[in-house]
């Protein structure tokens, strides 16, 4: 049963992170770039594009690799914690995007990132 689940999960967040990677390079572009840190010294629209291929990248690898599965979600918990000041920076300076147009949905969305880096790894460990 945790085989499943870990799979499932596997399978959710790499088919999640390939969509959000192609609407990085085509439609939202614009929805994220109100992530993007101003402290960055990089260009937003290089950023979120950057972060797109990036993302469809971790995605597919979820979705297909098998030798390097928890090489892939170590890799993917640390993409998750790299663009982490993104979400932070999109409160702070009250950003809306994605439907996030209150403090509190921007606030309740933190809490989700920490989620996201050990579903990553978890779900690409095989069970003890």
């Amino acid at each position: 049963m945790a085989s499943l689940a870990r799979t499932t999960g596997r399978i959710l967040l790499g088919s999640a992170l390939t969509f959000a990677g192609i609407s990085h390079l085509a439609w939202a572009r614009e929805e994220f770039r109100a992530q993007v840190p101003e402290s960055l010294p990089l260009d937003p629209d290089t950023t979120v594009l950057a972060s797109g291929v990036a993302e469809i990248g971790l995605g597919t690898a979820l979705l297909f690799s098998r030798e390097h599965r928890p090489l892939v979600g170590t890799a993917a918990g640390v993409f998750f914690a790299a663009v982490f000041p993104g979400n932070i920076a999109q409160y702070v300076h009250r950003r809306d995007g994605f439907g996030l147009d209150t403090d509190r949905k921007r606030l309740v969305r933190l809490f989700f990132q920490p989620a996201l880096v050990g579903l990553a790894v978890w779900s690409t460990r095989r069970p003890a």
